[in-house]
Order: C-alpha cells, then sequence, then structure tokens
C-alpha cells in the first residue's frame, strides 16, 4: 500500500495577482491552466505536491479556512520578502520543537506558516 501523501492543495483568492505575488515571494513560479470548461487558474508544484490558486466566486468564495505550511532556505529572507508584499506577521519567528517558524496571513487572511 502507497503512503498517504498530500499532492494537492487548492486556494481560492479574491485578488488573484496578489496571491500570486505573495506566493511568488517564497519562490514559487506559476503557471495559467484551465481545465476543460473550468475556470482560468494558476499552478506550480512544490515537491510532489501539485499548488493552484483559483478566483474565488459567489459559489466558493474566499474563506481563511486554509493553514498552509511551506520549509524555506531561509526563514528571515522569505519572511522580508512576504512583508513586502504586504503580508501580514501573525506570530514573529520563533523557535520551536519543529523548528524555527512564523506564522503570517495571505492576501485572504489564509494562515501560512513559513519554517526553516
Amino acid at each position: 500500500m502507497a503512503e498517504l501523501a498530500l499532492n494537492l492543495v487548492v486556494l481560492r483568492s479574491a485578488n488573484l495577482e496578489r496571491a500570486l505575488q505573495f506566493y511568488g515571494a517564497l519562490g514559487l513560479s506559476f503557471v495559467k491552466e484551465q481545465h476543460g470548461g473550468g475556470p482560468e487558474h494558476y499552478a506550480t508544484q512544490v515537491g510532489p505536491t501539485v499548488f493552484e490558486i483559483y478566483p474565488g466566486s459567489h459559489e466558493s468564495p474566499a474563506l481563511a479556512a486554509i493553514h498552509l505550511g511551506f520549509r524555506v532556505p531561509s526563514l528571515e529572507d522569505s519572511l522580508a520578502a512576504l512583508q513586502k508584499q504586504g503580508a501580514e506577521v501573525i506570530s514573529p519567528p520563533k523557535n520551536t520543537p519543529w523548528g524555527r517558524r512564523a506564522l503570517v496571513a495571505d492576501p485572504d487572511r489564509n494562515r501560512v506558516e513559513i519554517s526553516e
């Protein structure tokens, strides 16, 4: 039996451009996609995980119900890049049993944990 692994994360954003800039500050590079008659969206591969950002709509509004985590080479550099994009720091960098971490909010108020 295969190991359980996260392979897809989908966010809905009220402002695609701001979301792309926010996640781009982490070093993610997106491509525009459209599956069949579905909406245009943006996708990237993060290790084994496909990460997609779709436009929010009345049927699927952007809600702050997602918590994502990204391991980055430099917590300080990534946090500085995110703050330049206007990210709110919810919890500043601190040492934890799982490494040095910070928590920020993305443009749609989703919680994003950054660790190194």
